[in-house]
């Protein structure tokens, strides 16, 4: 009992002492001592407005009114802070000998204004003094020791902001942004050692929250780098940085991590409206890689992957703002799956067996008139290259992938030096232009792609099996692709190797001079196909195809209405000596949608075809009648006018031998 008595008497004498301490305490000199520092560190004027009281709890030191803290010369923006007040921590151990020691500051419930003005610097660049105070000048007593450097001598166990809020405007933009329930802590004390910070805050009602731990604070205030450890996060956003830092200017070069599959929440935070992206699209982005912000404001990044849902690219970047930013990358990925992005029904397809498309895969009635958004085009230039090991398109999946990029005052042309698509080679250059609504233009080489894969799923149509050349220059413009199509001008040729076309049995209708050789199981083999083409509005004419095929051979005249998406062409096909009716030439009439067309010979042709080999062949029955009464026998390659004439001849040479006596 005794050494509780005893204990009680000295927490008492303790706690009256440090009562004592704290009625004794210099309250204006420390509040000075505070203003002090603060000026020391920032160059700037603290002033502190009302009345300064001692306080015992929660820490002894002193609490101040009102506050304010000046802003940059430049700025007519008013003070960069305003408080209500300051609750300022004394070091008690210190204190005990007679010495002020600031260790904790509380601002308390601040407005703060950061400001960049149009030329970058920032309202939070302090043009600090270099030295202490002048020679022979008295040092404030118990005041920390002014060295070099703006934070020579100041600690702080612990700074905290609270019920605060922050405002930051950009003038070069004129973007401001504005943060509520700020509430912050830095913990710094030693002046050479690490500081931690901690702050949270909503923006425009997403939470946002940010820790980091910087290796050498006072460094970094003093205009020098130093390393910087960073997590932050907004809704289920995320992002971590791990390198070098400045502030004066803001620079920073490490490995950075950020996850921003969570849209719905950056947009909110950024009052804006996420966008309406496809379905499943967006679940996964993410980027990481080395990354680097220069003084001037580029953005590089080195050996970079970013991440969207299933698909991976790798490569290097560097973003340059300004008035038109511009883009600059080298980018490589695997197979990209874009399938989301392409509308579905492009193309429909007729049924296996000719016939035309089912329900189920019918085309669709027209091309899409859905406007085409091009005002991305004015957002950035931008040149990249692109290297993908293959496209995922939905019904269309194209192979490796090698281009070259530019976007320059909304046109975007390029160089395709690679695409492999159906078992062939694409090659070629592009251009897009979106200054004055939208016009395409290109120039492809297209070699050895399987002409029924292709025009399956473009066309809807598998009738034609074979291997294709094409050569297009294309050109059209419109605001959908409907538009597009219909606007389609330009010209090219192709050519058709070794195939079939099923459907349609061009042999079979000539030698049996039949139109039924049509349908399921009908079809027409071919070595060949060339032909050359215009375009004009979306109409292909073509005058000069070129059929050879076994048993036969056919040219074409006609046009393909691409923007209708029908046909009307005639076929004229001519039997080869050997098939059975060699010379007979039909012509063969082609209309209607190209998913179901309609094939049938000219009836009239054929029937004049019919008369003109009956004629033939009576004409010939009579000859050889004739000639057999004659007794004439014409030799091999000789007509039988020929025989009859020769044979006239020579009896006529007999005669005149007998009468003049050989």
């Amino acid at each position: 009992m005794r050494w509780m008595i005893r204990g009680l008497l000295g927490v008492v004498v303790l706690v009256g002492l440090g009562g004592a301490l704290v009625l004794l305490m210099p309250t204006d000199r420390v509040a000075r001592l505070a203003a002090d520092q603060v000026e020391k560190a920032t160059g700037r004027v603290l002033t502190i407005s009302g009345g300064v009281r001692p306080s015992l709890w929660p820490e002894i030191g002193v609490e101040t009114g009102a506050v304010s803290l000046a802003n940059a010369d430049w700025s007519e923006q008013g003070p960069m802070l305003t408080a209500e007040g300051l609750a300022v921590g004394i070091d008690f151990a210190r204190l005990l000998r007679g010495q002020i020691a600031v260790r904790e500051v509380a601002v308390i419930a601040p407005h703060i204004l950061l400001e960049r003005r149009a030329d970058g610097r920032g309202n939070w660049e302090f043009d600090r003094p270099e030295s202490a105070a002048a020679p022979g000048a008295a040092a404030e007593p118990g005041a920390e020791t002014q060295g070099q450097g703006a934070l020579a001598g100041i600690t702080l166990d612990r700074g905290e902001i609270a019920d605060g809020a922050l405002v930051y405007l950009d003038h070069a933009s004129g973007a401001r942004t504005e943060l509520s329930d700020v509430a912050a802590e830095l913990t710094a004390p030693d002046r050479d050692g690490p500081a931690d910070l901690k702050f949270k805050a909503l923006l425009n009602g997403q939470e946002v929250s940010l820790s980091a731990r910087i290796a050498r604070a006072a460094a970094l205030i003093d205009g020098e780098q130093a390393r910087v450890t960073l997590d932050a996060a907004l809704g289920r956003a995320s992002l971590a940085f791990d390198g070098p830092v400045g502030l004066a200017p803001l620079s920073a070069d490490g490995k950075l991590f950020a996850d921003v599959s969570d849209l719905r929440a950056i947009f909110a935070a950024a009052g804006a409206t996420p966008p309406q992206l496809p379905s499943g699209v967006g679940q996964r982005l993410v980027l990481e890689g080395h990354a680097a912000l220069t003084p001037d404001g580029a953005i590089r990044l080195e050996r970079a992957s970013f991440g969207q849902d299933g698909n991976t690219i790798s490569g290097d970047a560097e973003f340059v703002p300004g008035a038109r930013p511009h883009l600059e990358a080298r980018l490589s990925a695997g197979t990209l799956d874009l399938s989301p992005f392409v509308a579905n029904g492009s193309g429909g397809g007729a049924d296996k067996k000719g016939g035309a498309g089912s329900a189920s895969n019918a085309p669709p009635a027209g091309w899409s008139t859905a406007p085409i958004d091009t005002d991305w085009m004015r957002t950035l230039d931008a040149e990249i290259g692109l290297d993908a090991e293959g496209l995922d398109l939905g019904k269309v999946r194209l192979g490796r992938l090698r281009l070259d990029a530019r976007l320059e005052d909304a046109r975007l042309s390029g160089d395709l030096h690679e695409l492999q698509a159906y078992a062939g080679n694409v090659t070629g250059s592009f251009d897009v232009d979106g200054r004055k609504g939208l016009s395409l233009g290109a120039d492809l080489d297209i070699a050895g792609v399987a002409a029924e894969a292709l025009l399956r799923d473009m066309a809807g149509f598998d009738r034609l099996q074979t291997s294709a050349d094409l050569q297009l220059s294309l050109q059209a413009s419109g605001r959908s692709v409907a538009a597009l199509m219909g606007s389609l001008s330009g010209g090219g040729t192709f050519g058709f190797g070794r195939g079939e076309f099923r459907g349609l049995d061009l042999a079979g209708m000539l030698i049996n001079l039949d139109p039924s050789y049509i349908g399921a199981g009908a079809k027409t083999i071919f070595d060949s196909i060339s032909a050359s083409f215009t375009l004009d509005r979306g109409v292909l004419s073509n005058s000069d195809l070129r059929l050879v095929a076994p048993l036969l051979s056919a040219g074409g005249r006609g046009r393909v209405d691409l923007a209708a998406r029908d046909l009307d062409y005639t076929l004229v096909p001519t039997a080869l000596p050997g098939s059975g009716n060699g010379g007979i030439s039909v012509p063969l009439r082609i209309t209607g949608p190209w998913a179901a067309p309609r094939v049938r010979l000219d009836a009239g042709a054929m029937a004049e075809e019919r008369l003109k080999q009956e004629r033939e062949m009576m004409e010939q029955k009579a000859r050889d009648r004739a000639a057999e009464e004659l007794g004439v026998k014409a030799d091999e390659g000789e007509s039988l006018e020929g025989a009859a004439k020769r044979r006239l001849e020579e009896e006529a040479a007999k005669g005149l031998r007998k009468l003049f006596g050989d």
